[in-house]
């Protein structure tokens, strides 16, 4: 996930600001505490869906990106990619954000 936080606190803190937010937030897959990273899948529902992959920028700092070209799309698409990323790493974690509202926000940039 990153250098500066474990994927297992990063989880947790994101699981506290959605319940503060009154924004309906799930693990769908628990990773590794330390070294785990993370996929973070925001389901708008009329929007569709998206899955995000944690990314360093150009110049270092944290950032996301889309993992399936079309950004937003279809439940199923970003399900299937999702079954294959964890069927490699065991050490994976996965975030679902039910978000119809758009109220959630990334905590870092979106680098396209």
């Amino acid at each position: 996930m990153s250098d500066r936080l474990k994927a297992g606190l990063w989880v947790k803190a994101q699981l506290r600001l959605c319940d503060i937010n009154f924004i309906s937030a799930m693990v769908v897959r628990k990773g590794d505490e330390d070294s785990g990273s993370v996929l973070l899948k925001v389901n708008r529902f009329g929007e569709g869906c998206a899955v995000f992959v944690p990314v360093t920028t150009i110049d270092g700092e944290r950032g996301w990106m889309h993992a399936l070209k079309a950004g937003y799309t279809d439940e199923r698409s970003c399900d299937e990619y999702i079954s294959r990323q964890t069927s490699r790493d065991e050490d994976l974690w996965v975030l679902e954000i039910e978000d119809p509202k758009s109220a959630y926000s990334l905590d870092a940039k979106l680098v396209e």
